[in-house]
């Protein structure tokens, strides 16, 4: 992610209906896996998911590549290390947990990124990951934002698989609001990370939230949210 985005990013995230959702979304997973000890957050950029990580005692750590995204999430107290997805500067057999939410996408190599996951996870550790979903909704925001791709289940599912750990779930997000999304960014000229009104900007978490209740994990979304474990 350019240092541009990530700075957008850490100025909207505590407030904006995506991010607060995602971190929601992050709570209940972690708390549905019983997720234990040391963890890392991979692609931390404004640190909004270390820090959950962190509430609920995990000591986490926040992985950044580039220097900006280290220096965001160092201002905002979090313990950062800067470094590569695909060779962690973590011992193997460390950590508890690894959440990597939109980091894949961008990896030329995703499995690469994997197998490193699995070495530095325990037996019987997590993994939790979120992707983009769907190349029909490639646009000029991925482009724009650095993806490589955007993922269908089958191929999220092949890459993890791949890199050694056993998928546990796989879901969708953002159901409900996937026309929506599909319609603005057909004339996306750019990342569509932006400030919303606060009117909005609650409506759109309102319809967000009520997928919590609603079955419709199934169904195509926005994003494919999976839990994997390394074997035991």
């Amino acid at each position: 992610m350019e240092a541009t985005e990530v700075r957008k990013l850490a100025a909207l995230e505590d407030r904006h209906w995506w991010y607060a959702e995602r971190r929601a979304l992050l709570r209940r997973r972690v708390a549905a896996a019983g997720a234990r000890g040391p963890s890392l957050d991979i692609g931390a950029a404004g640190g909004g998911n270390t820090r959950v990580l962190r509430e609920l005692g995990l000591a986490p750590v926040a992985l950044e590549h580039g220097a900006e995204g280290a220096e965001v999430a160092r201002d905002r107290g979090l313990d950062v290390v800067r470094g590569d997805a695909q060779a962690l500067p973590v011992a193997s057999g460390a950590l508890g947990l690894v959440v990597a939410f939109d980091v894949l996408e961008h990896l030329e190599d995703d499995a690469a990124a994997v197998r490193e996951v699995a070495r530095v996870l325990r037996p019987g550790g997590t993994f939790l990951v979120a992707v983009p979903a769907d190349m029909r909704l490639w646009s000029a925001h991925d482009e724009a934002v650095g993806h490589v791709r955007r993922y269908d289940r089958a191929g999220l599912v092949a890459a993890v698989v791949a890199g050694g750990l056993v998928v546990q779930d796989v879901t969708s997000w953002n159901v409900l609001l996937r026309p929506a999304v599909r319609f603005r960014r057909r004339a996306s000229t750019g990342s569509d990370l932006d400030d919303v009104p606060a009117p909005l900007n609650a409506a759109l978490r309102s319809v967000v939230v009520a997928e919590r209740v609603l079955p419709v994990g199934r169904l195509p979304g926005v994003s494919l949210l999976l839990t994997a474990r390394r074997p035991a």
